[in-house]
């Protein structure tokens, strides 16, 4: 969980006992102009939510290594998960560019050389398209899987907890519980805009040569982002515009990232909101 002024991760141990990191958190903006201004806030915020990400990653790792048979651990937990993570991170990053960038590409080239037309726009579009069912049947069918549904559930967890401490509710389980699932400033809504402002972008920036087409997909992901970021934060102030449209598809998708959380894991995500609150 993260707060404006810092960030808390909470961990369920197997003896039920609860572990919490947190810190002091400085958005970027605050530490350099630069990144108060529109486009480049958004490169920022998400630069800053990844750097956070791993650091929780490698925290729950490290709790999970102390509850292993010590005499199967070569090293030590935290040089370990420091490889762990390391390695998880750049195969991460591969993964996604050939399933969500290259594939959809190559699917597009080929149906431009059986049918030959030549628009840019057109072509943009139908990768987007073929990107986004990829995308979507990728989740769908990593949902089946019984420890990414759990993961599902804390995001859930999460959901409902934010819900309860935006409507001024003591924060409690039965009040969190009463909440949806689905919210709109989810991670998983701003990847959805990333798909569909890529379509516009990429329409713009022509390039000929498939290995082109490929270099900027990648070059040009931080403008996609910080554009994708700035509609989100306008919908989310102005919940009558018309940008809406393209922030609600993000919320059906939620349908599948988020799954209906116990009451057990839905106390870890209220402990993590509370220690966050208070660093």
């Amino acid at each position: 969980m993260r707060s404006p002024k810092g960030y808390s991760v909470a961990v369920r141990r197997q003896d039920g006992t609860v572990r919490v990191m947190k810190d002091a958190l400085l958005a970027l903006g605050a530490k350099w102009k630069l990144f108060k201004a529109p486009i480049l806030r958004g490169v920022g915020v998400l630069g800053q939510a990844l750097v956070l990400g791993i650091r929780a990653l490698r925290f729950s790792v490290e709790e999970a290594l102390t509850e292993e048979d010590t005499k199967t651990i070569t090293k030590e937990p935290s040089q370990l998960s420091s490889w762990l993570i390391a390695g998880n991170l750049v195969l991460a990053v591969g993964v996604n560019i050939l399933l969500f960038i290259a594939l959809p590409l190559l699917i597009t080239r080929l149906l431009q050389t059986q049918i030959g037309f030549q628009s840019s726009l057109l072509f943009n579009g139908i990768d987007g398209l073929f990107r986004v069912l990829v995308f979507v049947t990728f989740l769908y069918s990593v949902s089946w899987m019984k420890d990414m549904n759990r993961v599902f559930q804390y995001h859930g967890a999460e959901h409902k907890t934010v819900y309860n401490f935006e409507s001024r509710e003591d924060l409690s389980v039965a009040n969190a519980q009463k909440f949806s699932t689905l919210h709109p400033r989810c991670g998983t809504a701003f990847l959805l805009v990333v798909m569909i402002v890529s379509i516009l972008v990429f329409s713009v920036v022509r390039f000929d040569t498939l290995g082109a087409k490929l270099l900027s997909r990648i070059v040009l992901l931080p403008l996609v982002a910080g554009i994708s970021y700035e509609i989100i934060r306008y919908s989310a102030k102005h919940p009558k515009s018309w940008l809406r449209i393209v922030t609600f598809p993000g919320l059906l998708l939620q349908k599948i990232t988020t799954k209906p959380p116990d009451d057990k894991q839905v106390e870890i995500a209220i402990r993590a909101l509370e220690e966050a609150l208070t660093v």
